[in-house]
């Protein structure tokens, strides 16, 4: 497996890891997702894809480093998706443990993610990922 941070303007964003972002995020657009790329890489917004060895992205993860007063610096997972075809063969595992070492690299003192309710198969990866539920999502829609 290979991972490989991509940058703005790299043609593997919409080639590659936005069709594995779409089976979580169903509401993408190329057009949205590319402004979303735009604005958020201001603020750090990042992402990275993982390659099975036949050169199939299998993977996705949206990340940024965010600085606060509770944790002080975290790595925080916007999105975190393994491609149907490959969940259970160690993609999530591979991704969450090349963003741990961005967090370590970066001095962060946590690596954090929301995951919806409804998602229980991945919230068991997390907890065999010895994650931990610490705190509680709450969400006010506007529109």
């Amino acid at each position: 497996m290979k991972i490989i941070d991509l940058e703005p303007g790299d043609p593997r964003l919409t080639k590659d890891l936005l069709p594995v972002l779409l089976e979580l995020r169903t509401h993408l657009t190329e057009d949205l997702f590319l402004s979303i790329v735009a604005e958020g890489h201001s603020q750090g917004l990042r992402f990275t894809a993982a390659y099975d060895d036949a050169g199939a992205c299998v993977g996705a993860a949206g990340w940024r480093i965010v600085a606060n007063t509770y944790q002080v610096r975290k790595l925080y997972v916007d999105d975190l998706v393994t491609a149907a075809t490959a969940r259970s063969t160690g993609v999530g595992r591979a991704l969450l443990a090349h963003l741990e070492q961005h967090a370590r690299a970066a001095a962060c003192t946590s690596l954090t993610l929301d995951s919806g309710t409804q998602r229980t198969d991945a919230h068991r990866f997390y907890f065999r990922e010895r994650m931990a539920v610490t705190a509680f999502n709450f969400e006010k829609p506007l529109v």
